[in-house]
């Protein structure tokens, strides 16, 4: 997000000096325990403690956002099935996703919630670009779309003027999983990924893709 006349940060030295987030890689780790470090950051912050921002992929796991209905679950099997604080419905994480949680002081960044969202979905997008896929935001429904199939979702939470979770980018994964949900309460909903559409799917360059674009989003 550059500076503007309308942005606060573009006149309060102190907004603008807020050093750029560091970027954690976590490997594959379990959605509830990620979830609950997550929770532990934001609850022992300080104002000065630094932005984070942390990558990894999850094992396969279905999660309940804050506004999830049981309706969208439509048949799980055997995979587990997580209640998560996040905004949003049901969504499918599991290996082959880049997942990116924002750990960050959006008051001392002076960041509204609709501003962040959408520097997150601008960067995804950026960054696809750069492969030569079309994508774009949706005024209606958080996330980026190629054409009318999802390639990204976005699910936030702030407490204590912090947000936590974030953003998962379908890389190369098994996508039968999303059949097993209406995803992100959407009835019918297409899922792509980066591997059904020639792009590059080596995590450690989509993650550094992706890194870099978010930083520039953030300022």
């Amino acid at each position: 997000m550059s500076p503007s006349s309308s942005d606060p940060a573009a006149s309060d030295p102190a907004a603008a000096a807020v050093e750029a987030p560091r970027a954690c890689w976590l490997g594959r780790r379990p959605y509830a325990e990620t979830m609950a470090a997550q929770q532990r950051f934001t609850d022992g912050r300080d104002a000065d403690t630094p932005d984070e921002i942390w990558w990894l992929e999850h094992d396969a796991v279905f999660t309940q956002g804050q506004a999830g209905r049981a309706e969208h679950l439509l048949a799980p099997g055997s995979i587990a099935v997580v209640q998560s604080d996040r905004g949003g419905q049901v969504t499918y994480h599991g290996p082959g996703q880049l997942v990116g949680y924002l750990l960050i002081d959006v008051r001392r960044r002076q960041l509204g919630v609709r501003a962040l969202v959408s520097a997150i979905e601008n960067a995804i997008v950026s960054v696809l670009a750069g492969w030569g896929i079309e994508a774009a935001a949706r005024p209606d429904a958080p996330g980026v779309y190629v054409g009318e199939a999802k390639i990204a979702s976005l699910g936030l939470r702030v407490r204590r003027g912090c947000s936590y979770h974030g953003l998962a980018l379908n890389v190369d994964m098994d996508l039968e999983p999303f059949a097993r949900i209406n995803p992100c309460g959407m009835a019918g909903l297409a899922v792509t990924q980066l591997a059904d559409l020639g792009a590059e799917t080596d995590m450690g360059v989509v993650r550094q893709a992706l890194n870099a674009a978010l930083l520039r989003e953030l300022g």
